[in-house]
């Protein structure tokens, strides 16, 4: 649709919405003010209705005593026209005397044993009628037969006579009679004259609001019903009563008391009359009743001296929506006339308009087909101006912006696919062209498919101790490397993250692939030079096959990466080709790991003590702590297995924690009755190192809680603690040689210690490594290492101390060379403390 016509139907459209709205308004206030004069015209009628019941009722208070009397004068005629024994009158002289009285009948009562019965009557139902059960009627009938005072409440009480209120009558229920009572004990039974039916419902009808409510529903249009309810009775069961063989409702106790109920919606009437007597106020729903839509109103009337009642209202909504659908009507016939005349403005309004616009469109066109060279002359300087200027600055803007988008384009692909760092391609491309090798290798029958997962090693401890700026420019040099030893067809590298790598090699035997990865990692193991750092690193790798190991893309990744931590595992710098007891493995170490956190938390780990040497005096001159797991399930765990696992799971701190406690509790114990006090050593992990202020105030706060010399304790710690935040390590150290512990280096000659480390350090002793000790032969051939950390020891004036002795020769060995300290099997394993008690300090 053009714009000209847009903005004819635009305007007609807002003019149509405007004068919808003002309809809609005048509709809604159309609807308020017809449901409120509904409300006044309810108002009038209830309040009307409301009067005559009030009245009626009052009327029939005066007329009920008035027929009372005229009751007694009939008696009195009835006394003087029969004779005093009821015996001598017959039932048909009764009905000429009712006749000539004009009252409806009479009936003689009489007392029979307990009970009062009807012995002569105009009407035969009441012959034999006992009134035993009657209430207050009985009570009264007693009371007249013994010339007291009547003392019942309801009905007119005369000399020697009572009449009840007008009810249902208990002979026959379909009849409302007005009885009444006399005796004056000149005869042997109780004259009952009384008025039936038209005597009686004459008056209501002349006097009663009945009247008025008919005269409501047939002149005054919509109202459909009117309707007095008894609140108290209404929606409940019928409180039928039942006297001689009939059932029958009082009339006071009739749910409604005047009008009609042909509207009935039972349920929602009791609640409403119930809320509207609770509330005062009147209660209007709309309901559709007999196919009808109605509007029920419900209003509560609430007088001084009478029970509540409810005035209930039907008024035809019919009325209500007709009128407001011809209001609507009127106003819309009223409306069509300015539509028309908007439209024409509009019309007229919207060629002006449109006319240059359609130049500027053509213009646009040009420009969304590429076309943005072309320039637009125009000689106006109203907004049309201004836009046409804006379109030629537009084109030559987005001429400039494609060139520069596809240029992004190209660079965001790039990147999406390859690593920032190395520029490599990442992960996600790495996973495509692993796909479509698979698939090309399915097609094509290419033997083999490989994924090599590498890994650097401790690359976190370098990273930590170079910085990560370094840490970012070893990653590049260590990719270069890789990329160098790769063969140029069928391998694929990209790093994964971090300091992982992965190569896809397809077309190649397993041998081939790993005598490349064998070729990668011994290039890589060629010293670094980072600036003016000289760093040396390892490569730990895992291989995978397909479709040997797996043919799903990720498991074999997923293998590879098992293979490499098999790798690390066993020391790093290895190549391990995946297979399934790998899987084992890994599920072992999850269940190891899961039992030890278990036995952390029961409290389960132990701690054994084995005894340092001075083999000249033959005394021991201190004990190493050493961890020690027996668990339910798995039985003894060597530390060599769970030891690595608490590192690597983050438990190593509480394990560390447990053996302080045990430990400095138990030596300090000992040194209490010992005449040789001893040393107390204890292995730290280089994890413990990352915060090594941190891990000085909990030694601290260790010895001292339990008072133990720091003069005795002494720190063993491996050398690869010192490549772990060198500066901070030392720093640490240092005060805790200040504070007077003792440092030990333990496992000499297995790590990347060297010179500069020990003289910067503030070292006390050298434990040599086991390894070198067990390698002495009898002819002290292979002592070679031994002997020289035992000279560097005594040259830098350190102490040293051999582990693993088990032979004597290997003892006599060591002392010749001036090593007097020792610890191993040929004097004790590892003991716990009370098996240690035994063998050394209770002898």
């Amino acid at each position: 649709m053009s714009i000209k016509k847009k903005l004819s139907v635009f305007f007609t459209l807002l003019v149509l919405c405007i004068l919808l709205a003002n309809n809609t308004l005048h509709y809604i206030r159309s609807k308020n003010r017809l449901i409120e004069f509904n409300k006044k015209e309810i108002t009038l009628v209830t309040e009307e209705i409301a009067y005559e019941v009030e009245n009626s009722k009052n009327s029939a208070s005066y007329m009920e005593n008035r027929m009372a009397q005229e009751l007694r004068t009939a008696s009195v005629a009835i006394q003087d026209s029969l004779p005093a024994d009821y015996h001598d009158v017959s039932n048909d002289q009764l009905k000429r005397l009712a006749k000539k009285l004009m009252i409806s009948h009479i009936t003689l009562l009489a007392p029979a044993g307990d009970d009062i019965i009807g012995v002569k009557s105009s009407d035969p139902k009441e012959i034999n009628m006992s009134t035993k059960e009657w209430g207050y009627w009985y009570t009264s009938f007693r009371q007249l037969l013994s010339q007291q005072t009547i003392t019942t409440k309801k009905g007119v009480t005369l000399p020697h006579f009572w009449s009840g209120p007008i009810e249902v009558a208990s002979s026959n229920p379909n009849h409302i009679d007005k009885w009444g009572y006399y005796y004056d004990e000149s005869t042997n039974y109780i004259i009952d004259p009384y008025f039936r039916d038209r005597h009686v419902l004459d008056f209501e009808k002349r006097f009663g609001p009945t009247n008025v409510m008919n005269r409501f529903t047939e002149n005054l249009e919509g109202v459909l019903e009117l309707t007095v309810f008894n609140p108290k009775n209404f929606g409940k069961r019928n409180q039928n009563v039942y006297l001689n063989g009939n059932k029958y409702i009082k009339i006071k106790d009739q749910p409604i008391w005047y009008g009609t109920y042909t509207y009935r919606n039972t349920e929602r009437d009791k609640k409403s009359i119930q809320e509207v007597l609770k509330t005062g106020k009147s209660q209007s729903y709309l309901a559709e009743i007999n196919h009808k839509k109605v509007l029920k109103t419900l209003v509560p009337i609430k007088e001084k001296n009478t029970p509540a009642y409810v005035i209930g209202v039907v008024y035809d909504y019919g009325l209500i929506e007709k009128e407001l659908q011809q209001e609507l009507i009127k106003h819309l016939l009223l409306s069509l006339p300015f539509i028309f005349i908007v439209l024409i403005i509009s019309f007229i309004f919207s060629t002006s308009i449109t006319r240059p616009i359609k130049h500027i469109m053509e213009h646009v066109n040009q420009i969304a087909k590429g076309n943005f060279g072309k320039v637009l002359n125009t000689r106006r300087k109203d907004e049309l101006g201004g836009l046409v200027a804006n379109i030629n600055h537009l084109s030559h803007f987005l001429k400039t912006y494609v060139d520069d988008l596809k240029k992004s384009q190209e660079e965001s692909e790039y990147h999406a696919y390859h690593d920032f760092l190395t520029g490599l391609p990442n992960r996600r491309y790495f996973k495509e062209q692993l796909n479509r090798r698979l698939i090309e290798s399915k097609e094509k029958s290419i033997r083999h498919v490989a994924v090599l997962f590498m890994d650097i090693d401790r690359f976190k401890d370098i990273n930590d101790t170079l910085g990560h700026s370094k840490g970012d420019q070893l990653i590049q040099l260590i990719a270069n490397r890789i990329k160098e030893c790769l063969p140029s067809a069928n391998s694929f590298l990209t790093r994964q993250g971090g300091d992982e790598f992965v190569i896809l090699f397809s077309d190649f035997t397993p041998e081939e692939v790993k005598g490349i990865t064998e070729k990668i990692m011994a290039y890589v193991q060629q010293p670094c030079y980072i600036d003016n750092d000289e760093v040396f690193v390892s490569i730990s790798s895992g291989l995978s096959f397909y479709p040997e190991h797996s043919t799903n893309l990720d498991t074999l990744i997923t293998y590879a990466d098992v293979a490499m931590y098999a790798s690390k595992r066993q020391g790093g710098s290895k190549v391990s080709i995946y297979h399934d007891s790998l899987n084992k493995k890994q599920a072992e170490k999850v269940h190891i790991e899961t039992r030890l956190r278990k036995a952390i938390q029961k409290g389960d780990i132990d701690v054994y003590y084995q005894p340092k040497i001075e083999a000249k005096r033959n005394v021991i001159t201190g004990v190493e702590a050493l961890v020690r797991w027996n668990d339910a399930e798995l039985g003894f765990v060597s530390p060599e297995a769970f030891i690595p696992i608490a590192e690597e799971a983050g438990l190593i701190q509480y394990l560390w924690e447990v053996v302080m406690k045990k430990a400095c509790s138990q030596v300090s114990e000992w040194n209490k009755v010992s005449d040789e006090k001893m040393t107390l050593a204890v292995n730290f992990s280089p994890r413990q190192f990352q915060d090594p202020i941190v891990l000085v105030n909990e030694i601290k706060h260790f010895l001292s809680l339990h008072r133990f010399d720091p003069a005795w304790f002494e720190m063993e710690i491996t050398e690869s603690t010192l490549l772990m935040n060198a500066e901070e390590t030392i720093k640490a150290l240092h005060l805790l040689k200040k504070y007077g512990i003792s440092i030990s280096i333990d496992d000499f000659g297995t790590g990347y210690s060297s010179l500069s480390y020990l003289k910067k350090l503030p070292i006390d002793c050298l434990k040599i490594d086991r390894s070198f000790i067990q390698d002495i032969q009898e002819d002290y051939s292979n002592s070679e290492i031994a002997q020289a950390i035992i000279s560097l020891s005594q040259s830098l004036k350190l102490e040293v101390i051999a582990e693993g002795v088990e032979e004597e020769y290997q003892k006599a060995f060591l002392m010749k060379n001036g090593c007097d300290h020792m610890q191993g099997y040929l004097f004790s394993k590892p003991l716990a403390a009370e098996d240690f008690e035994e063998a050394f300090l209770n002898s």
